[in-house]
C-alpha cells in the first residue's frame, strides 16, 4: 500500500510539492522499531521475522521517499528552499540524514558495502547540517516562540552517528568521530532541553499541531544511552543515569500526551512520536539485558509493545490518508 502511495506522490506534481522533509521521521521510527525487535529477539526470544519485516518496510519506504523528495527538489526547488529556511521546519532536514545513519543497522549484515556508503553520507551530512544550524542560531536573532522540540533534531542528531559503527566494523577507525558525535550531541542537548522546557513553563502552550513533537525531548536520553554505550563499549554509571532520566521524562510526557488522539486532526507531525518511542524501547531492551531483573524486563516489554502499537497505528493511518490523496491535508 505504501509503495503504491509513494508512486502516486512521484507521479503527481501538485501532490509532490506538498511532500514535507519531516516525512523521513517515519523511516526513523520504523528503523528504530526494527532494531528494538531485533534486540528483543536476542534478549527475550521474540520472533526474528518481526524485526526483519519491519526493517524491510523501513528500507522500502526510505527508498521511495528519497526518490520522491529528490524529484521535489528538482521540480519545486523554491518550496524546498522555503522549507529549509523556515525556523522550525528547517530543522527537520536532519531526518533524512539520521535515516542515512540508521538504515545501515538494517543492512550491515546483508549489504555491508552499501551500509558503509550510506553511513558515510549520513555522517558527513549530519556534521555539515549541525554546523550550519548552530551558525544560523547564533548569527540571526531567534524568536522565543520558535524554540520547539524540532530544534533538537539537527544538532543532538549527532548522537546517531555512533550507533551503526560497531555493526559496520568501523569502531577502531571511527572511534574519534564516535566520541565527537556523542560529546557534541549530549552537550547541546542540555541547553536546548532547558530552553524548550522553559518555554513550556513560562510561555504560551504549543499549537495543537506541535504537541506530538514534545516526545522528541526523550530522544537525547534514549539515543544518548545507545550512542554512549556504542562508543565506550559497555554500560557504566553514566549510561545507567541516561536510562533513568529517559524513563522519568518519558513518564511525564506520556501523561501529557495521553489525549493526543483527540487533541487535533491527524498530521504527518504525529510521526515525531515514533522514533523517540522506538529508541526508548531499544534502550529499555538493551538495559534489561544488562540489569537481568524482572522489573527492567517488564519495562522493556511494555515500551516495546507501546512503540509497536503506536507506530503501527501511525503507519496504517498515513498509508490510508496518502492513498486517498490527503497529503495536502496531512501536511498542513
Amino acid at each position: 500500500m505504501t509503495t503504491h502511495a509513494q508512486v502516486q506522490i512521484a507521479a503527481t506534481p501538485t501532490t509532490l510539492s506538498q511532500l514535507p522533509v519531516a516525512f523521513f521521521g517515519s523511516v526513523m521510527g520504523l528503523t528504530g522499531l526494527s532494531v528494538a525487535w531485533r534486540l528483543a529477539h536476542v534478549q527475550f526470544g521474540a520472533a526474528s521475522w518481526v524485526g526483519e519485516a519491519i526493517g524491510a518496510v523501513a528500507l522500502a519506504l526510505f527508498a521511495a521517499l528519497v526518490v520522491a523528495y529528490l524529484a521535489k527538489a528538482v521540480l519545486h526547488f523554491d518550496r524546498v528552499r522555503a522549507e529549509f529556511s523556515h525556523p522550525i521546519a528547517g530543522n527537520m532536514f536532519g531526518t533524512p540524514l539520521i535515516s542515512l545513519l540508521l538504515t545501515p543497522l538494517l543492512l550491515a549484515d546483508s549489504h555491508p558495502g552499501l551500509a558503509r556508503g550510506l553511513w558515510y553520507a549520513g555522517a558527513i551530512g549530519m556534521l555539515v547540517l549541525a554546523w550550519w544550524m548552530v551558525m544560523r542560531w547564533i548569527s540571526v536573532r531567534q524568536q522565543p516562540e520558535h524554540a520547539t522540540p524540532a530544534w533538537i533534531v539537527p544538532v543532538v542528531g549527532l548522537l546517531d552517528v555512533p550507533l551503526a559503527v560497531p555493526a559496520l566494523g568501523l569502531s577502531h577507525e571511527m572511534h574519534g568521530l564516535m566520541v565527537f558525535g556523542t560529546a557534541v550531541g549530549l552537550f547541546f542537548a542540555v541547553p536546548l532541553f532547558t530552553m524548550i522546557v522553559s518555554r513550556l513553563m513560562f510561555a504560551e502552550p504549543f499549537p495543537a499541531s506541535l504537541q506530538p513533537s514534545l516526545l522528541i525531548l526523550v530522544a537525547p536520553f534514549s539515543v544518548g544511552f545507545s550512542a554512549y554505550t556504542a562508543t565506550v563499549g559497555s554500560i557504566d554509571g553514566f549510561a545507567q543515569a541516561l536510562y533513568m532520566i529517559m524513563l522519568f521524562v518519558l513518564a511525564v510526557l506520556l501523561v501529557r500526551l495521553r489525549g493526543l488522539a483527540h487533541c487535533c486532526p491527524f498530521r504527518v507531525s504525529w510521526w515525531s512520536v515514533s522514533f523517540p518511542l522506538a529508541a526508548s524501547a531499544a534502550t529499555a531492551v538493551k538495559y534489561a539485558g544488562f540489569a537481568q531483573h524482572p522489573v527492567t524486563d517488564t519495562v522493556a516489554i511494555a515500551l516495546l509493545g507501546l512503540a509497536t502499537l503506536v507506530i503501527a497505528a501511525l503507519f496504517v493511518r498515513t498509508a490510508w490518508g496518502v492513498a486517498r490523496g490527503e497529503l495536502r491535508t496531512l501536511t498542513s
